[in-house]
């Protein structure tokens, strides 16, 4: 009951405090006098004045009512409050504002539910009032500790905690609102009110989570249910304070997400964190993404040293933040996020290692397995967040991508191109895992890569690295390098139609997407082609190749085909063809017969595909007879039997008939009569020496190349020297590589002169040869005082005197001089 006061004293009070008075009716359950409120609403609204003193009292009568459990009153004192609130809108309102919050804090450190609700309720209700003027005093610490501690409510009754927790999240919602309207909203952003904040918001979205997660997923919510929920009620209040967040606050409201994840293990499992991260992208500004994924990789280098499947669950956080910042606005992050993951590969492959070194039997080799298992994942995991990242890029900024993970793989015999493994456990196997990796890589980013021109796509700083020896020792290793050569050569979409090494009856039927060769990509196969031919060649030698790899092969052969070949390059496919063949059938490199079948079956698969591609009639039909004759005599020399499971192989290839082979001389007569020049079928073709070559296991190839060139210096014939047109036999061949004991510098000098007769203007050899011819004519005449006397014969021979001896007189067409190079 309200205190009486006699009517002597009631007429002495204030005329304020006695309509506040006269608004509390004898009895609480009547509720509030609604003629005398509309008494003082009229008296507050007619002099705003007493605004503050109406409020005092109000707080004055709200406390005394609350400490003696009047809840009654309590009510009838806010909804007073609530009605005088939104009549008043002047400047006086603000020290009535005061008492207002004043008695809001009251209820709310109440220990009744129902008080606490209904000042929450009261609280939200001022929220949504725009003021005039900013408050430059006001602050809200209180009501931000007060509403994030009941979202937190751990009463016993459920009902009354899932109220407790809603008044709460309600409460943060209102605070988030007024201060963000009011000009002093930077306050809320400072990192102690984001620290409540957010994960009293992220509790409540996790822990109903948890039980739909168990009771299986529940029926959509209505608009009554959203309000009802504490979760969806968090979402939305959560999305609505990350879309306010500007660039100066972005991280004070991102980092507290990461401090509730770790603190309650939401790495793993991430199904939580990746729906926290997605609310996070889809909310906040475009063009402030990549923030986030500043701070994810920041926190994902601060966990480097944590379990694989906490670095896991990060990355895959990073991969859903990727896959939707990419589609807006990365800003300058996108060389560090390939670094921080290219870094954090490398760290994955370390720690792969080192458990294989210290793995023993028993309990830890379990153990060590386990933790191999769980780097896989994590592995995986980086190269799917780069590959999405990647794909996602203009080409502009791939190609940089291209060359700076190409950068990474660590290469022998070029300084940009190496690795520091010296702290991996197992040197090798460490390297091998990150080549394979970051091939990996590099393959995910390629693809679907269109160049315009396949110098922009495989220029020479990135070709030679990818074409290296040192990405040749390991079968998966060749895979993976033709397969990212082919996501760059592929410009028009014929790869799929390709897949499959087989011998194709009609090469119409896959129409072939091609266009005419332009002038770069025909200059880029005159300098590079023989880089690319010897790739093919030795790839297809390798003891440890699969079906796969020679499926690549193949493939490889036929894009070039396909995007680069004009008609020289055509005759130079013919000729690496038919070298792979002869090299099959002498076998210098003692290849299994499966291997050895397996090159004849590739060369048969390519002329096949190549003779119908330029349509020379006499060039099909010697393909299609040896075929046929194959197919009846030796169909394990056909891809479609000696990459089966149970395929029968012959003992040795010596005794073949030579029609079950593919001949030069019918070659070169077949397409010499469709006027290709054909010159060049008849020189066997040699494999181009590169610097890798004294590094890697090939040393033959420089031995095998040196007796093929007659070209070199400082080697003057003698009387026992070989005649130009002596046949070069395989004996001769196997007498001059063991023979063979030079000096790296010799090898050095062969090396460029092999190459610049490779890729050389011929103008430019042309003058060297000339200017090398005059030297040496001076020379001679210097030295040995030459007197040429006239030919006695028609045939012409030479003599070369001296003032102490005459020389043997020598015809001219015999003479022979290393040094040049007639054309």
């Amino acid at each position: 009951m309200p205190t009486r006061v006699c009517c002597c004293c009631s007429a002495l009070r204030p005329r304020y405090k006695r309509l506040v008075d006269n608004i509390f009716p004898e009895d609480p359950k009547d509720g509030l006098v609604k003629a005398d409120m509309e008494k003082l609403t009229f008296y507050a609204v007619s002099a705003p004045e007493k605004l503050d003193r109406i409020g005092s009292y109000l707080a004055e009568r709200l406390s005394r009512d609350v400490v003696r459990h009047r809840s009654g009153y309590v009510l009838i004192a806010m909804e007073a409050l609530d009605q005088l609130l939104m009549a008043c809108h002047s400047q006086s309102i603000k020290p009535f504002v005061e008492s207002f919050l004043h008695m809001v804090a009251k209820l709310l450190e109440s220990g009744e539910p129902k008080l606490q609700v209904l000042g929450t309720n009261s609280f939200v209700k001022f929220a949504n009032i725009e003021e005039d003027t900013p408050s430059y005093h006001r602050r809200y610490d209180f009501f931000v500790s007060r509403f994030s501690a009941m979202c937190h409510s751990c009463h016993s009754d459920p009902e009354i905690r899932t109220e407790i927790r809603i008044a709460g999240i309600r409460g943060i919602q209102g605070v988030v609102r007024k201060t963000v309207n009011d000009e002093l909203r930077a306050t809320i952003w400072e990192p102690q009110h984001m620290d409540k904040i957010v994960p009293s918001l992220l509790f409540n979205m996790q822990k109903i989570e948890e039980v739909d997660s168990r009771t299986g997923p529940p029926p959509s919510p209505s608009a009554t249910d959203k309000e009802e929920n504490p979760a969806v009620l968090a979402e939305n209040c959560f999305r609505e304070l990350l879309g306010r967040a500007t660039f100066g606050n972005m991280n004070n409201a991102v980092r507290p997400v990461f401090a509730h994840l770790d603190h309650h293990k939401l790495w793993d499992p991430n199904e939580f964190a990746v729906h926290c991260f997605k609310i996070i992208m889809y909310s906040i500004q475009a063009q402030y993404s990549h923030h986030v994924i500043q701070e994810i990789l920041g926190h994902l280098d601060a966990r480097k040293k944590d379990s694989p499947r906490v670095r896991a669950g990060i990355i895959q956080v990073l991969l859903e933040a990727v896959a939707i910042a990419a589609k807006g606005s990365i800003g300058p992050t996108v060389l560090e996020v390939f670094n921080t993951l290219l870094k954090h590969l490398r760290l994955s492959v370390e720690f792969e290692a080192n458990d294989l070194q210290g793995g023993s039997v028993g309990s830890a080799s379990l153990n060590s397995s386990s933790k191999d298992n769980d780097e896989k994942i994590v592995q995986n995991a980086i190269i799917q967040t780069i590959g999405f990242f990647g794909s996602n890029l203009p080409d502009y900024q791939r190609s940089e991508i291209m060359m700076f993970i190409m950068g990474k793989v660590p290469v022998f015999g070029t300084s940009t191109h190496t690795l520091d493994i010296s702290q991996l456990g197992y040197a090798d196997l460490g390297t091998r895992r990150i080549q394979i990796m970051l091939l990996r890589s590099l393959l995910m980013v390629t693809s679907g890569y269109k160049a315009k021109t396949i110098v922009t796509a495989l220029p020479g700083s990135f070709l030679d690295p990818l074409l290296s020896p040192s990405l040749m020792e390991d079968y998966e290793l060749r895979q993976l390098v033709l397969e990212v050569m082919h996501n760059l050569m592929d410009r028009h979409d014929n790869r799929a139609k390709l897949r499959g090494i087989r011998i194709i009856p009609d090469v119409a039927d896959l129409k072939i997407k091609r266009e005419k060769i332009c002038r770069q990509d025909t200059s880029f196969m005159k300098k590079n082609g023989q880089q690319l031919y010897r790739h093919i060649y030795l790839g297809c030698k390798e003891e440890d190749n699969v079906q796969k790899n020679y499926e690549l092969l193949y493939t490889s052969l036929a894009l070039i085909t396909i995007e680069l070949a004009n008609e020289e390059v055509v005759i130079d496919l013919i000729r690496l063809a038919i070298a792979l063949q002869d090299s099959a059938i002498i076998n210098e490199d003692n290849l299994p017969m499966f291997h050895r079948c397996g090159i004849m079956a590739l060369v048969a698969a390519y002329l096949n595909f190549v003779s119908q591609m330029i349509a020379v009639p006499a060039f099909c039909q010697h393909v299609s007879k040896v075929i046929e004759i194959r197919t009846m005599e030796a169909p394990y020399f056909l891809p479609e039997h000696i990459f089966r499971d149970k395929c029968m192989l012959p003992k040795s290839l010596e005794k073949h008939d030579k029609n079950l082979y593919f001949l030069t001389n019918k070659i070169a007569e077949s397409l010499g009569g469709s006027g290709y020049s054909v010159e060049r079928l008849s020189v066997p073709y040699v494999p181009q020496v590169t610097d890798e070559d004294r590094l890697s296991r090939r040393k033959s190839i420089v031995d095998t190349v040196s007796i093929q060139v007659d070209i070199l210096p400082n080697s003057i014939p003698s009387d026992d020297v070989v005649s130009n047109t002596e046949e070069i036999t395989f004996e001769a061949l196997k007498k001059a590589i063991d023979t063979s004991g030079m000096e790296e510098q010799e090898k050095e000098k062969r090396r460029l002169v092999i190459e610049k007769f490779q890729k050389a203007p011929f103008e430019e050899i042309a003058a060297q040869c000339e200017s090398k011819a005059n030297l040496l004519h001076d020379r001679l005449a210097q030295i040995l005082e030459l007197t040429i006397r006239p030919p006695p014969s028609p045939s012409g021979t030479l003599t070369i005197t001296s003032g102490h001896a005459q020389y043997q007189s020598v015809p001219v067409y015999e003479m022979k001089f290393p040094d040049l190079c007639v054309y």
